[in-house]
């Protein structure tokens, strides 16, 4: 019994001992930025209708964002597979986690090119439906790591 209790310890102190622990900086390198990723579940019959209001909405408020450089990317993912579940992201990169701080001067001249948008494109009748069809499943923070060579 104690042969196999001391057989046993030597096997995990073996094992510790070997382990390879990652270590930031040496085996992967956080990248400056934060990706927002908001995933959505469109009924599979609106996604045309979904994309061409994301188009005249979501993309104008984008650019904005973008011109004042809040973010310096953003995409919108379809899932091309079928299926149950989320099938939109989208997608917005900040180069940085201080540009979701706010800022009084940006965050006002963004909010009123963003309300300009909105009465040139009557946007009440662009979201007036899509509740009726789409659901918000997820948002989230995300940010890159390289892995070392």
């Amino acid at each position: 019994m104690n042969r196999l209790v001391l057989a046993a310890g030597l096997t995990v102190g073996a094992l510790a001992a070997s382990a390879v622990w990652a270590e930031q900086y040496v085996d992967y390198t956080p990248v400056k930025g934060v990706w927002e990723v908001t995933t959505i579940r469109v009924d599979p019959n609106h996604i045309d209708d979904y994309l061409t209001g994301l188009r005249k909405g979501w993309s104008a408020s984008m650019e904005t964002l973008k011109k004042h450089g809040v973010i310096d990317q953003y995409m919108i993912l379809q899932k091309l597979n079928s299926g149950a579940g989320a099938n939109i992201q989208l997608i917005q990169h900040f180069p940085s986690g201080a540009m979701m701080d706010p800022d009084k001067t940006r965050d006002q001249a963004i909010q009123k090119e963003m309300e300009a948008q909105m009465s040139k494109t009557a946007s009440a009748k662009l979201t007036g439906g899509f509740d009726k069809y789409r659901t918000f499943e997820s948002d989230e923070m995300w940010t890159e790591v390289k892995m070392a060579k």
